[in-house]
């Protein structure tokens, strides 16, 4: 069964800059999306960020346009979550998702089903 592993949270000050990784492994196909959650003790979990693995498409929520960037390595084993500009909002356990099947809410953590233990990330001011 598929299984995911981040690593890369750490804490920065704000404007700075982490790059966070979510492996992938003990799957005998890629899931078709692969995504970037992230939940605070006061918020529901949010979508940051989706990459579809067939073709390197792209999709960000409306916070962190611009500022993170998701892609993926040529083995299609590992999806990085590069973060440049960080603000002390982005504070937050981030934990990269996995589906198999084609949907368009590429950012709903309601779509997916397989889900790493997730990495903190702390931004100070």
């Amino acid at each position: 069964q598929l299984q995911l592993a981040e690593s890369g949270g750490g804490s920065v000050q704000a404007g700075g800059s982490l790059r966070l990784s979510c492996a992938l492994s003990a799957y005998t196909k890629p899931p078709l999306y692969v995504a970037w959650f992230r939940q605070t003790p006061e918020n529901e979990r949010e979508g940051v960020a989706a990459i579809d693995t067939r073709n390197g498409a792209t999709y960000y929520g409306d916070s962190v346009q611009g500022r993170f960037t998701i892609a993926q390595d040529n083995t299609e084993s590992t999806v990085v979550l590069q973060m440049d500009n960080l603000k002390v909002e982005d504070t937050a356990m981030y934990t990269c998702g996995a589906r198999f099947g084609i949907t368009p809410s590429r950012l709903d953590p309601k779509k997916y089903a397989y889900w790493g233990l997730g990495t903190q990330v702390t931004v100070s001011s």
